[in-house]
């Protein structure tokens, strides 16, 4: 079975795709410096020679990488800054896009211990009171549990995909990204390319070799946008993937939870916020009807929410007959 990747190899990995990103920027223009004759004509002299330091045989300097930044042009901050971008997008995903954060283990225990004594309001307490895509999916489900299943799994669904949105935003934009970076670094070479072209149209092709290094120059903006583009995409791809994964578990978690519920019996019953003011006549017709509670995580009659005391039974308060479990 597939398993994404742990926060800290993504880290590694993320690590070692910049530290390749610096070889590439590095002079790739110096590879000519080994080879390039001198001013009078003689062959370069031996790596081990008395040429000085930072500079290639000729007086022809060694690019590096600062260098390689500053000839990219004005693109370079775009591409600079889109670079931080996906490297923040990147991490946060592996973050945030966990099972153990979209829907908490602790959390869904207690859920179904409350799930399981029937008391459904406590229940919308604890998602109201753990925000996490499970709690609200699950929170926005329970509002509506007096009403019909039809209505909780409509408004389950609506819920489950607003916040798979939301989840899945900065992930979209490691695509964006992806499919931007060339084409800013695109124009940063074609920018350059026009200067270089009016240079030669001005001074004519007297000095083919400032000519050559030149457009070696403004080639620096388009590697530089696919070296920004391809770890973009490649962890577009892992986050999307990671993403659905662990949305799937969450909802599967909330469908669980409400398999049992007995809609029937809550027919007009209201959970949340105004809990307790339905209708006299849903009311007059829950009192009596016992109820099971649990010890753990009661401390109000589920019928009316009123605060009881553990075994207390009929509730002082509205009558209903609560079986407390062992």
């Amino acid at each position: 079975m597939f398993r994404t990747p742990s926060l800290t190899l993504t880290t590694c990995l993320l690590a070692l795709t910049l530290l390749a990103a610096s070889f590439v920027l590095n002079p790739v223009m110096a590879q000519d410096n080994t080879t390039a004759p001198t001013a009078n004509g003689a062959a370069p002299a031996a790596p081990g020679g008395d040429a000085g330091a930072g500079t290639a045989t000729g007086g022809v300097p060694q690019v590096t990488f600062s260098d390689m930044i500053v000839k990219g042009g004005f693109v370079m901050i775009f591409l600079g800054i889109a670079s931080v971008c996906m490297v923040w997008f990147t991490i946060e995903g592996f973050i945030s896009l966990r099972v153990a954060k979209l829907a908490p283990p602790a959390l869904v225990a207690r859920l179904k211990e409350a799930f399981k004594a029937g008391n459904y309001q406590e229940a919308w307490n604890i998602c109201k009171a753990n925000k996490c895509f499970l709690s609200n999916v699950l929170g926005n489900g329970l509002e509506r549990v007096g009403r019909n299943k039809d209505a909780v799994e409509f408004i389950v669904e609506e819920t489950a995909v607003r916040e798979s949105n939301d989840l899945k935003t900065n992930t979209t934009y490691l695509s964006v990204i992806g499919v931007v970076s060339p084409m800013i670094g695109l124009t940063g070479t074609v920018w350059g390319m026009i200067g270089a072209f009016n240079a030669l149209g001005a001074n004519g092709i007297s000095d083919p070799k400032a000519l050559a290094g030149k457009i070696g120059e403004v080639l620096i903006a388009t590697m530089s946008g696919l070296v920004v583009a391809v770890p973009a995409f490649i962890f577009f791809y892992i986050l999307r993937s990671r993403a659905q994964s662990a949305i799937l578990h969450a909802e599967s978690q909330v469908y669980r939870l409400l398999d049992d519920v007995p809609y029937e019996q809550l027919s007009g019953v209201r959970i949340g916020a105004d809990f307790g003011t339905g209708s006299s006549k849903s009311s007059s017709a829950r009192a009596g009807v016992s109820q099971k509670v649990s010890r753990n995580v009661t401390t109000n009659c589920p019928s009316c929410n009123a605060p009881i005391t553990v075994g207390t039974t009929p509730c002082p308060n509205c009558g209903t007959v609560l079986d407390w479990g062992t």
